[in-house]
């Protein structure tokens, strides 16, 4: 547990540095554009930006994944509309910023990509005076906005989601368990608004120091609470990485019984997939893309390529879907923000999701529940944003 919690603090520090790099820009903020037209009888140049050239194994593995998501999405298609042109970065802000640069005089007219939140902000203010939109991998809010979008999951959209169906279960006090991270931190905010949002109520808030002595000495108080009687849930923040194991599997121990207060996870519990082998989180509700159509991508990606996807290759192919979508329909403003940003949003690897004004994005996902060590979908994800979020 402790070897477990120590690579989760590397990943936390990198992501907390990103987070850290992205605030400090924030005053160098991209200017809003509206973006280029495009002549849609002729294939779009397209930039995907990916990671390789780190000199890390796990960069080049996510390059390729990336490379070969974009390239199925472009192959479905069909009829030769997207011109994707790939450009490393090795990761760094510095080397993607030049990189955009490069792509944009070569004539590329939207970039997909980069992955971490750091580059992203370097690559929107590179591009913006030339009136370019960047869809980005990352799904840091906090760099949304301007001429940069989000395409990952965030941490709002989630809370959100976990939040009404809880509501409407019955589930209205809960009780929010964070890590003292600045992940946790940016989940915790989520889960207020979510919960507010919901017409629910957020009664006590816990957080624990992330490690292995700061959590067992922190469980026995949060326990306390969550057995007072004024709570319906218990809404937590750790991931299967992380503190997950040990934090559910010592509430337990402390007599929370999740049969009465329904454990929630933020982050994704199925993965990786002996995550629900654990026998804490045995019972708890957690939110994914819709199970078939992205079962359906992992198998046409699995045929094509002989690999299982990280689920972030994923995204690659929701951004070209969404860049075709707009493109087949013969818009000469397919790639301005007015067009990305439509209502009716757009069908990706896993169900339905729409681009918003702020640069943030809304996936409608489904709810799981874990039962017996399987994954059950309790509530389907909308198959539009008819019902979305209602």
């Amino acid at each position: 547990m402790v070897s477990m919690l120590m690579r989760a603090r590397k990943g936390l520090m990198r992501l907390g540095l990103a987070a850290a790099a992205a605030a400090g820009l924030a005053a160098c903020e991209p200017l809003a554009t509206g973006g280029p037209r495009i002549d849609t009888s002729r294939a779009v140049p397209v930039a995907l930006l990916v990671p390789a050239g780190s000199g890390a194994a796990s960069d080049d593995f996510l390059a390729r994944s990336l490379e070969n998501a974009a390239r199925l999405a472009v192959a479905d298609l069909g009829g030769n509309r997207i011109d994707l042109r790939i450009y490393p970065t090795a990761g760094q802000p510095a080397q993607a910023a030049a990189a955009a640069t490069r792509a944009v005089n070569e004539g590329a007219r939207i970039i997909l990509g980069p992955v971490f939140a750091q580059e992203a902000n370097a690559v929107g203010l590179a591009v913006a005076p030339r009136g370019i939109n960047v869809l980005s991998f990352s799904n840091n809010a906090d760099i949304a906005g301007g001429n940069v979008f989000v395409l990952g999951p965030t941490f709002s959209n989630t809370a959100d989601r976990l939040a009404q169906f809880a509501v409407r279960q019955g589930k209205t006090r809960f009780l929010a368990v964070h890590d003292r991270t600045p992940a946790g931190e940016i989940g915790l905010a989520a889960i207020r608004d979510g919960v507010t949002g919901a017409g629910g109520q957020l009664v006590s808030v816990a957080g624990y120091e992330f490690s292995q002595n700061g959590i067992v000495n922190a469980v026995p108080s949060i326990a306390a609470a969550a057995r007072s009687g004024t709570v319906d849930a218990l809404f937590l923040t750790a991931d299967s990485a992380g503190a997950l194991p040990l934090v559910t599997q010592l509430l337990r121990d402390n007599g929370v019984d999740p049969a009465v207060q329904q454990f929630i996870g933020l982050t994704r519990w199925d993965i990786p997939a002996a995550t629900v082998e654990l026998p804490g989180v045995q019972g708890g509700w957690f939110a994914l893309p819709d199970p078939a159509l992205y079962g359906q991508f992992q198998s046409r990606y699995s045929a094509a390529y002989g690999e299982t996807p990280p689920p972030i290759a994923g995204l690659a192919y929701d951004g070209i879907a969404a860049i075709g979508a707009l493109v087949r329909q013969g818009r000469g403003d397919a790639l301005t923000a007015a067009a990305l940003t439509q209502g009716a949003g757009f069908v990706g690897t896993g169900g339905i999701f729409r681009l918003r004004g702020d640069g943030t994005n809304e996936r409608g996902l489904a709810v799981a529940q874990i039962r017996d060590r399987q994954v059950v979908v309790i509530d389907p994800a909308p198959r539009s944003f008819g019902g979305f979020g209602s």
